[in-house]
C-alpha cells in the first residue's frame, strides 16, 4: 500500500481533469485506483493492481506534481525514468513570517517571471511556485542544478549573481553533452 497524500483543495479540480480525463490515464497507465476526497484535498491509492511497485510510486509522485501547481501533462513526465520531482520549503530559508515568504517568493518569480523563465530554460527544468513551496521537475542534473539557483535566491544572493552562475553552469553543460569535460 502506498501512502497517500494530501493536497490543496484548489489543485483537486486539475488532479480529476475535465470529465475525470485525468484521474482516469493516471489510473489506466498504472494499474493504482485513486480515491480522492475532494472536501480535505485528500488522495489515497489502492495499489493491488499496479502494474508494479515502482509505478505506484511514480503515480503518487505525479499527484505531488500536480498538488504543487504543474499542469497534468508536465506531472505525466514523471513517469519516466530520469525525471524527478524536488519541493524546496521556502519557510526552512526564511521562516514562516508570511510577509518574509512573500518577499522571498516575489525574488523567486523576478519580474514579469523573468527570474523563474532564466532559471527553467538555463537549467532545463519546469518551476512550479505556489504557497510556501518551489517545486522542481526534471533530469536529475537539471533538478540539481535549479535547486542551486532557487537556495541562491532564497539566501539572499543578487539576482545578477545567480543568472552569472546559471550562465557559467549552462557552458560547462554544454561542453560536457559535446564530451569535452573540463
Amino acid at each position: 500500500m502506498i501512502e497517500g497524500v494530501r493536497i490543496p483543495t484548489r489543485r483537486v479540480g486539475a488532479l480529476i481533469g475535465p470529465e475525470g480525463k485525468v484521474k482516469k490515464e493516471l489510473e489506466e497507465r498504472s494499474g493504482v485506483t485513486l480515491l480522492i476526497d475532494g472536501q480535505t484535498g485528500d488522495v489515497v491509492f489502492r495499489d493491488e493492481k499496479a502494474f508494479d511497485a515502482l509505478v505506484a510510486l511514480k503515480v503518487r509522485e505525479v499527484v505531488r506534481a500536480i498538488g504543487r501547481g504543474f499542469s497534468p501533462e508536465h506531472a505525466m513526465r514523471l513517469f519516466q525514468d530520469d525525471v524527478f520531482l524536488e519541493v524546496v520549503d521556502i519557510a526552512e530559508y526564511v521562516g514562516k513570517r508570511a510577509d518574509r515568504v512573500s518577499r522571498v517568493r516575489a525574488r523567486l518569480i523576478g519580474t514579469s517571471g523573468r527570474t523563474r523563465r532564466t532559471i527553467e530554460t538555463s537549467t532545463g527544468s519546469d518551476l512550479s511556485i505556489d504557497g510556501d513551496t518551489v517545486a522542481i521537475l526534471g533530469e536529475a542534473p537539471e533538478v540539481a542544478l535549479a535547486k542551486e539557483a532557487v537556495e541562491m535566491i532564497l539566501t539572499g544572493a543578487p539576482h545578477s549573481a545567480v543568472y552569472s552562475f546559471l550562465e557559467r553552469k549552462r557552458k560547462d553543460l554544454r561542453l560536457r553533452d559535446l564530451g569535452m569535460d573540463l
